[in-house]
Protein backbone atom coordinates (compact mmCIF):
# COMPACT_ATOMS: atom_id res chain seq x y z
CA UNK A 1 0.00 0.00 0.00
CA UNK A 2 1.49 3.43 -0.90
CA UNK A 3 2.45 5.34 2.23
CA UNK A 4 -0.09 8.23 1.95
CA UNK A 5 -2.86 5.66 1.51
CA UNK A 6 -1.52 3.79 4.52
CA UNK A 7 -1.93 6.88 6.69
CA UNK A 8 -5.50 7.31 5.39
CA UNK A 9 -6.30 3.69 6.14
CA UNK A 10 -4.99 4.05 9.68
CA UNK A 11 -7.09 7.14 10.18
CA UNK A 12 -10.26 5.30 9.18
CA UNK A 13 -9.58 2.24 11.30
CA UNK A 14 -11.08 1.43 14.67
CA UNK A 15 -9.50 1.48 18.10
CA UNK A 16 -7.26 -0.94 19.98
CA UNK A 17 -5.26 -0.83 23.21
CA UNK A 18 -1.75 0.57 22.96
CA UNK A 19 0.71 1.31 25.74
CA UNK A 20 3.45 3.96 25.98
CA UNK A 21 5.23 5.45 29.03
CA UNK A 22 3.28 8.12 30.87
CA UNK A 23 6.44 9.78 32.19
CA UNK A 24 8.91 11.44 29.81
CA UNK A 25 11.60 9.17 28.41
CA UNK A 26 14.95 10.70 29.43
CA UNK A 27 17.64 10.06 26.81
CA UNK A 28 21.30 10.97 27.13
CA UNK A 29 22.73 13.19 24.44
CA UNK A 30 24.75 11.17 21.94
CA UNK A 31 23.46 7.84 23.24
CA UNK A 32 20.81 5.51 21.80
CA UNK A 33 17.27 5.68 23.22
CA UNK A 34 14.30 3.33 23.06
CA UNK A 35 10.82 4.82 22.66
CA UNK A 36 8.59 2.17 24.16
CA UNK A 37 5.31 1.24 22.48
CA UNK A 38 3.41 -2.04 22.71
CA UNK A 39 0.09 -3.59 21.73
CA UNK A 40 -1.64 -6.91 22.55
CA UNK A 41 -1.19 -9.23 19.54
CA UNK A 42 -4.20 -11.30 18.60
CA UNK A 43 -4.11 -15.07 18.21
CA UNK A 44 -2.52 -16.20 14.96
CA UNK A 45 -1.19 -12.66 14.44
CA UNK A 46 1.12 -12.22 11.44
CA UNK A 47 3.66 -9.39 11.15
CA UNK A 48 2.54 -9.02 7.55
CA UNK A 49 -0.76 -7.65 8.87
CA UNK A 50 0.97 -4.98 10.93
CA UNK A 51 1.12 -1.35 9.90
CA UNK A 52 3.23 0.83 12.21
CA UNK A 53 4.03 4.52 12.05
CA UNK A 54 6.17 6.68 14.31
CA UNK A 55 5.86 10.41 13.72
CA UNK A 56 6.42 13.73 15.45
CA UNK A 57 3.20 14.69 17.20
CA UNK A 58 3.29 18.40 16.40
CA UNK A 59 4.58 18.50 12.82
CA UNK A 60 3.41 15.02 11.70
CA UNK A 61 6.90 14.48 10.27
CA UNK A 62 7.53 10.80 9.63
CA UNK A 63 10.14 9.27 11.92
CA UNK A 64 9.74 5.61 10.88
CA UNK A 65 7.20 3.64 8.88
CA UNK A 66 6.59 -0.12 8.57
CA UNK A 67 3.97 -2.03 6.63
CA UNK A 68 3.62 -5.35 4.80
CA UNK A 69 6.60 -6.78 6.61
CA UNK A 70 9.09 -4.06 5.56
CA UNK A 71 10.21 -0.54 6.39
CA UNK A 72 8.65 2.38 4.51
CA UNK A 73 11.15 5.23 4.79
CA UNK A 74 10.82 7.19 1.57
CA UNK A 75 9.00 10.02 3.36
CA UNK A 76 11.15 9.86 6.48
CA UNK A 77 12.35 13.19 7.87
CA UNK A 78 15.96 13.87 6.92
CA UNK A 79 16.93 14.45 10.54
CA UNK A 80 16.11 10.79 11.27
CA UNK A 81 17.78 9.17 8.27
CA UNK A 82 19.92 6.16 9.26
CA UNK A 83 19.07 6.73 12.93
CA UNK A 84 15.92 4.64 13.47
CA UNK A 85 15.10 0.94 13.69
CA UNK A 86 12.39 -1.35 15.02
CA UNK A 87 12.87 -4.48 17.09
CA UNK A 88 11.90 -6.71 14.18
CA UNK A 89 12.23 -10.02 16.04
CA UNK A 90 9.77 -8.78 18.66
CA UNK A 91 7.05 -7.30 16.44
CA UNK A 92 5.09 -10.55 16.56
CA UNK A 93 5.08 -10.26 20.35
CA UNK A 94 3.48 -6.80 20.22
CA UNK A 95 6.65 -4.75 20.67
CA UNK A 96 6.34 -1.70 18.43
CA UNK A 97 9.12 0.25 20.17
CA UNK A 98 11.47 2.47 18.19
CA UNK A 99 15.24 2.60 18.56
CA UNK A 100 16.54 6.13 18.06
CA UNK A 101 20.31 6.27 17.62
CA UNK A 102 22.70 9.09 18.61
CA UNK A 103 20.13 11.28 20.31
CA UNK A 104 20.32 15.00 19.59
CA UNK A 105 18.93 17.98 21.47
CA UNK A 106 16.69 18.66 18.45
CA UNK A 107 15.01 15.25 18.99
CA UNK A 108 13.38 16.44 22.18
CA UNK A 109 9.59 16.55 21.98
CA UNK A 110 6.49 14.41 21.54
CA UNK A 111 6.41 11.24 19.40
CA UNK A 112 3.25 9.40 18.39
CA UNK A 113 3.10 5.64 17.87
CA UNK A 114 0.37 4.45 15.44
CA UNK A 115 -0.41 0.73 15.29
CA UNK A 116 -2.91 -1.07 13.04
CA UNK A 117 -3.57 -4.77 12.74
CA UNK A 118 -7.31 -5.12 12.36
CA UNK A 119 -8.09 -2.35 14.74
CA UNK A 120 -6.16 0.89 15.11
CA UNK A 121 -4.75 2.89 18.01
CA UNK A 122 -2.24 5.62 18.67
CA UNK A 123 -0.54 7.05 21.72
CA UNK A 124 2.04 9.77 22.31
CA UNK A 125 5.07 9.90 24.56
CA UNK A 126 7.57 12.63 25.41
CA UNK A 127 11.28 12.38 24.80
CA UNK A 128 13.43 14.52 27.07
CA UNK A 129 17.09 14.94 26.19
CA UNK A 130 19.69 15.38 28.93
CA UNK A 131 23.45 15.78 29.15
CA UNK A 132 25.51 15.93 32.36
CA UNK A 133 27.51 19.09 32.95
CA UNK A 134 31.25 18.96 33.31
CA UNK A 135 32.66 19.20 36.83
CA UNK A 136 32.39 22.87 37.84
CA UNK A 137 35.52 24.94 38.35
CA UNK A 138 35.73 27.91 40.71
CA UNK A 139 38.33 30.67 40.88
CA UNK A 140 38.78 34.16 42.32
CA UNK A 141 39.25 37.26 40.21
CA UNK A 142 41.64 38.95 40.33
CA UNK A 143 43.73 35.88 41.02
CA UNK A 144 46.69 37.70 42.61
CA UNK A 145 47.23 39.87 45.69
CA UNK A 146 43.80 39.13 47.15
CA UNK A 147 43.42 39.41 50.91
CA UNK A 148 40.53 39.14 53.35
CA UNK A 149 38.55 42.36 53.22
CA UNK A 150 38.94 42.77 49.47
CA UNK A 151 35.95 42.83 47.14
CA UNK A 152 36.38 39.96 44.68
CA UNK A 153 34.49 38.05 42.00
CA UNK A 154 34.12 34.29 42.52
CA UNK A 155 33.49 32.68 39.12
CA UNK A 156 31.92 29.23 38.59
CA UNK A 157 32.03 27.54 35.19
CA UNK A 158 30.62 24.29 33.76
CA UNK A 159 29.97 23.19 30.17
CA UNK A 160 28.29 20.79 27.73
CA UNK A 161 25.15 20.16 29.74
CA UNK A 162 21.44 20.03 28.94
CA UNK A 163 18.89 21.33 29.82
CA UNK A 164 19.75 24.71 31.32
CA UNK A 165 21.22 24.38 34.80
CA UNK A 166 20.28 25.93 38.11
CA UNK A 167 23.21 27.51 39.94
CA UNK A 168 23.27 27.82 43.74
CA UNK A 169 25.90 29.64 45.80
CA UNK A 170 26.54 28.95 49.50
CA UNK A 171 29.11 29.90 52.10
CA UNK A 172 30.66 27.62 54.71
CA UNK A 173 27.82 28.45 57.12
CA UNK A 174 25.30 27.07 54.62
CA UNK A 175 23.82 30.48 53.87
CA UNK A 176 22.30 30.90 50.41
CA UNK A 177 24.19 33.67 48.61
CA UNK A 178 21.57 34.80 46.11
CA UNK A 179 22.42 38.51 46.09
CA UNK A 180 25.14 39.93 43.84
CA UNK A 181 25.06 36.87 41.55
CA UNK A 182 25.05 37.08 37.74
CA UNK A 183 24.60 33.91 35.65
CA UNK A 184 24.92 33.38 31.88
CA UNK A 185 23.97 30.27 29.91
CA UNK A 186 24.81 29.98 26.21
CA UNK A 187 24.04 27.05 23.88
CA UNK A 188 26.61 25.81 21.36
CA UNK A 189 25.86 24.53 17.84
CA UNK A 190 24.79 21.15 19.29
CA UNK A 191 22.35 22.78 21.70
CA UNK A 192 24.45 22.02 24.80
CA UNK A 193 24.82 24.76 27.38
CA UNK A 194 27.84 26.45 28.88
CA UNK A 195 27.06 28.07 32.23
CA UNK A 196 29.06 30.81 33.93
CA UNK A 197 28.04 32.34 37.24
CA UNK A 198 29.78 35.18 39.08
CA UNK A 199 29.38 35.95 42.79
CA UNK A 200 30.71 39.28 44.12
CA UNK A 201 31.66 39.18 47.79
CA UNK A 202 33.65 40.94 50.49
CA UNK A 203 36.22 38.26 51.29
CA UNK A 204 36.27 36.95 54.86
CA UNK A 205 39.14 34.89 56.26
CA UNK A 206 38.37 31.20 56.69
CA UNK A 207 35.11 31.35 54.68
CA UNK A 208 34.43 28.83 51.89
CA UNK A 209 32.38 29.87 48.86
CA UNK A 210 30.68 26.92 47.12
CA UNK A 211 29.02 26.68 43.72
CA UNK A 212 26.47 23.94 42.90
CA UNK A 213 25.41 23.31 39.30
CA UNK A 214 22.11 21.39 39.23
CA UNK A 215 20.71 19.39 36.30
CA UNK A 216 17.08 18.66 37.15
CA UNK A 217 16.52 16.21 34.28
CA UNK A 218 19.29 13.90 35.53
CA UNK A 219 18.94 14.82 39.21
CA UNK A 220 22.64 15.55 39.01
CA UNK A 221 24.63 18.21 40.81
CA UNK A 222 28.22 19.24 40.44
CA UNK A 223 30.06 21.00 43.25
CA UNK A 224 33.18 23.15 43.50
CA UNK A 225 34.42 25.55 46.16
CA UNK A 226 37.19 27.95 47.12
CA UNK A 227 38.33 28.91 50.64
CA UNK A 228 39.79 32.28 51.68
CA UNK A 229 42.84 31.66 53.85
CA UNK A 230 44.87 33.99 56.08
CA UNK A 231 44.00 36.49 58.77
CA UNK A 232 42.20 39.78 58.56
CA UNK A 233 44.31 42.38 56.82
CA UNK A 234 46.56 44.43 59.19
CA UNK A 235 47.17 48.15 58.87
CA UNK A 236 49.19 48.63 55.69
CA UNK A 237 52.50 50.56 56.10
CA UNK A 238 51.12 53.55 54.24
CA UNK A 239 48.20 53.78 56.67
CA UNK A 240 50.59 53.55 59.63
CA UNK A 241 52.65 56.43 58.19
CA UNK A 242 49.59 58.60 57.78
CA UNK A 243 48.48 57.79 61.33
CA UNK A 244 51.91 58.73 62.77
CA UNK A 245 51.96 62.01 60.85
CA UNK A 246 48.47 62.85 62.04
CA UNK A 247 49.39 62.12 65.66
CA UNK A 248 52.44 64.39 65.39
CA UNK A 249 50.34 67.19 63.94
CA UNK A 250 47.81 66.88 66.75
CA UNK A 251 50.59 66.96 69.35
CA UNK A 252 52.09 70.12 67.80
CA UNK A 253 48.69 71.78 67.77
CA UNK A 254 48.16 70.99 71.45
CA UNK A 255 51.59 72.46 72.26
CA UNK A 256 50.72 75.69 70.47
CA UNK A 257 47.43 75.93 72.32
CA UNK A 258 49.22 75.40 75.64
CA UNK A 259 51.68 78.22 74.87
CA UNK A 260 48.88 80.55 73.96
CA UNK A 261 47.16 79.83 77.24
CA UNK A 262 50.35 80.59 79.21
CA UNK A 263 50.82 83.90 77.40
CA UNK A 264 47.28 84.99 78.16
CA UNK A 265 47.73 84.04 81.80
CA UNK A 266 51.07 86.00 82.22
CA UNK A 267 49.82 89.46 83.52
CA UNK A 268 47.60 87.91 86.12
CA UNK A 269 50.50 85.88 87.45
CA UNK A 270 52.66 89.08 87.72
CA UNK A 271 49.89 90.86 89.69
CA UNK A 272 49.73 87.99 92.12
CA UNK A 273 53.53 88.08 92.52
CA UNK A 274 53.38 91.86 93.21
CA UNK A 275 50.75 91.47 95.88
CA UNK A 276 52.60 88.77 97.77
CA UNK A 277 55.30 91.11 99.31
CA UNK A 278 52.64 93.58 100.44
CA UNK A 279 50.83 90.87 102.27
CA UNK A 280 54.07 89.84 103.89
CA UNK A 281 54.76 93.40 105.16
CA UNK A 282 51.32 93.64 106.69
CA UNK A 283 52.01 90.50 108.59
CA UNK A 284 55.29 91.95 109.91
CA UNK A 285 53.52 95.09 111.10
CA UNK A 286 50.99 93.14 112.99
Amino acid sequence: MPFPLLILALGLAGAMEIRVPEEPVVALFGQDATLLCSFPPEANFSVGELSLIWQLTDTKRLVHGFSGGRDLLQDQGRAFANRTALFYDQLALGNASLLLRRVRVADEGSFTCFVRVRDYASAALTLQVAAPYSKPSVHLEPSKDLKPGDVAAVTCHASRGYPEASVLWQDSRGANLSANVTTWQVANEEGLFEVRSVLRVLLEPGVTYSCLVLNAALRQHGHASVTVTGRARPFPPAALGVTAALAAAVAALLALLARGCRRRAGPEERDEEAEEPKTGREQEID
